[in-house]
């Protein structure tokens, strides 16, 4: 029995000690005015990590488990952080704030974990057990958490695809209904957009995968087909569609319901399974940025897709309109702001299949690939994020994918995440996001283009040639000029066309 005592004794210190905890910093927070989060635009420009010419030394400040440089948060406990985000009768957190511990948070413990802390530091903790105090507290303060799940579902509805999510949501719709019909209401439709928005999702998802298998099916027989059969499907896909500006237009109507589809905490799951000194892989192994994924695989295929059309006419004025024709298509996407398209075709071009057909690039005017290369070169100089510093709202800036993950992943791997007090690293986590709050801005845009449904189906599902078969129908276009190419067109035959015999000569 004694140790039994012992035992129950510490437990209740350690409750007691987290409870203080909290009050403390509750005290800090709202009693002594301690420095609040700067507003979203002032905290994300210019970046915390830019030099400053100023030689003054920072001011350092501490605030119940928090770190201030010139008052701007840096660094905090996870508790303390957490308490910052809890928002009480005459206090309620910065939206930068919100978003910027929402998206990191999720690297030290599960939304889930997180919502049910949230949940009680709101209203469980500060119950007193008499029904009127509760009654008019919980009236004071649900208009604010309101405001707070909003935020939440609104940027990160994904979370709430984990059915303990949706529960805690609708206990907490309970709640406040005991104190509040307004609030209840309120979170009634919430919760209603929410699942409007879990179920289009769920949609898009079945699409691309419906997509997918569509695609891999058509492309499982690619091989058995001879290069005669494919130019007829090539023919008809540039009769269908020969206006470049029209085409540009339906490549960004892709991109823009792509990214639209990309949550912004995929970014962080992505990268966080890299790190398993952290300690916190299990956090995200039971889902993976599929829809980021997904994103990065429709360059890749609109990069082949590019490849493909050029090699497969056997005829060299043929091939050399189809190029004409995606370099067109490539100056239109950089005009419209569609940088993405502009790099995977650009890529496609760049692929060995295509760049060694010399006798058809001396059938085309280069002078305005060469400029597209240029000023490719110059968009890696500059970084991704200049693309957007002068866009405007209603302008379509979609950046080269790549570069924006390349930039995030550098972030990741450059910085810590927790510092050696254990202190979370949140200056790292200011940065990041800022990088993907400009990802939101762009999403942000609707895409003013009208749809042309047959070249759109054509651009998601229409059959692309393997690498194998790329370099295979390159040949046959231009013959190989050395024994090296020779021999790589023997092997490749054999390996891909041997039952046609249409494509031996």
């Amino acid at each position: 029995f004694g140790l039994f005592l012992k035992k129950a004794l510490c437990t209740l210190l350690k409750v007691a000690a987290m409870q203080l905890s909290y009050k403390l910093t509750n005290i800090f927070i709202h009693r002594f005015k301690m420095p609040q989060t700067t507003p979203y635009s002032s905290k994300f420009n210019p970046s915390t990590y830019s030099s400053s010419h100023s030689h003054r030394q920072p001011v350092e400040e501490n605030y119940g488990g928090l770190h201030y440089r010139d008052n701007k948060l840096v660094s905090g406990s996870l508790e303390a952080l957490i308490q910052l985000l809890v928002p009480t009768v005459d206090y309620y957190p910065d939206r930068s704030y919100i978003f910027t511990f929402l998206l990191s948070s999720r690297l030290f413990l599960h939304p889930f974990e997180l919502m049910s802390r949230v949940c009680y530091l709101c209203v469980d903790h500060h119950r007193v057990g008499d029904p009127q105090t509760d009654k008019k507290r919980i009236r004071e303060i649900a208009p604010k958490i309101v405001q707070l799940l909003t935020e939440w579902t609104e940027t990160f509805p994904y979370d709430f695809r984990d059915e303990r999510m949706m529960r805690s949501l609708k206990e907490m719709t309970h709640r406040l209904a005991f104190g509040d019909e307004l609030s209840r209401r309120a979170m009634q439709r919430l919760i209603q957009r929410l699942l409007r928005k879990l179920t289009t999702l769920g949609q898009y998802e079945e699409s691309l995968a419906t997509s997918s298998a569509t695609a891999a099916a058509m492309d499982r027989p690619l091989a058995l087909k001879s290069k005669q059969q494919l130019v007829r499907r090539e023919e008809c896909v540039l009769n269908l569609c020969d206006d470049p500006f029209v085409f540009a237009q339906q490549l960004t109507h892709i991109e823009m319901e792509r990214l639209s589809y990309i949550g912004p905490e995929e970014f962080v799951r992505a990268f966080a399974q890299k790190r398993p000194s952290d300690n916190h892989k299990s956090l995200f192994s039971k889902r993976k940025a599929s829809n980021l994924e997904a994103y990065v695989e429709w360059f890749n295929r609109l990069s082949y897709l590019t490849a493909t059309e050029i090699c497969m006419p056997v005829k060299k004025k043929h091939r050399a309109r189809v190029l004409e024709f995606f370099i067109d298509v490539a100056q239109e996407c950089f005009n419209i702001g569609n940088f993405n398209s502009l790099m995977a075709i650009i890529t496609g071009m760049n692929m060995n299949p295509v760049s060694r057909l010399k006798k058809t690039w001396n059938k085309v005017n280069t002078d305005k690939f060469d400029i597209l290369v240029v000023r490719k070169r110059e968009r890696y100089a500059v970084g991704s994020n200049s693309i957007i510093v002068s866009a405007h709202l209603t302008r379509i800036v979609i950046p080269f994918f790549s570069l924006f993950i390349k930039d995030i992943y550098f972030l990741n791997e450059g910085c810590v995440n927790r510092l050696p007090n254990g202190h979370i690293n949140f200056e790292k986590f200011w940065e990041l996001a800022k990088q993907v709050s400009e990802f939101l801005s762009w999403r942000q845009v609707i895409c003013p283009f009208e749809r042309d449904r047959k070249t759109l189906q054509y651009l998601i599902s229409t059959p692309v040639f393997s690498e194998d078969e790329l370099q295979l129908a390159s040949y046959e276009s231009e013959g190989p000029e050395n024994n090296l190419e020779r021999d790589t067109r023997r092997s490749l035959r054999s390996e891909c066309f041997f039952e046609n015999p249409c494509l031996r000569h």
